[in-house]
């Protein structure tokens, strides 16, 4: 049993089916395209460094929001014209992710960066997309923690 998120695990099921290293390249591609910056309400340039992610090339930014029914929307901004991964890597989270407790978005590893992308990235690059999912959960974790303080 997995313990991936159902959406997550089926997107990376889907990539698994995928090993000519072009062909999953252009399916990562094709997840980079449908990437939207954050809604203006939200949040606008320059975005607060907060919001930054860490050691990421790409100079990513990471919001998560809790919902009314208690789950969370994930929204991202990607500075870097050329950061595909960064971009790709976001719609993924967003899809797979808002929509969930914060508990449960919490518990998704940064391991998913190599089982999405495998080994066809560098080092600083793979320190980046992991730090994104990394900046996911910590936010996820403080609103859980809030609520759960909120409920006391």
């Amino acid at each position: 049993m997995s313990l991936l998120p159902g959406k997550l695990n089926d997107i990376i099921d889907q990539l698994n089916m995928v090993d000519d290293v072009m062909e999953r390249s252009h399916f990562l591609v094709s997840y980079a395209n449908k990437f939207e910056t954050i809604p203006s309400e939200i949040a606008q340039p320059p975005y607060p460094k907060q919001n930054m992610v860490p050691h990421c090339e790409s100079e990513a930014y990471v919001w998560v929001q809790e919902r009314n029914d208690h789950t969370v929307k994930l929204y991202f901004a990607v500075d870097n014209p050329s950061g595909i991964s960064a971009k790709a890597l976001a719609v993924i989270l967003d899809q797979a992710l808002s929509g969930l407790p914060p508990e449960q978005v919490a518990r998704v590893n940064p391991d998913i960066v190599e089982k999405i992308f495998r080994q066809n990235m560098s080092m600083g690059k793979g320190m980046g997309l992991s730090a994104m999912v990394q900046a996911v959960r910590v936010k996820a974790e403080r609103i859980a923690q809030q609520r759960a303080m909120n409920e006391d």
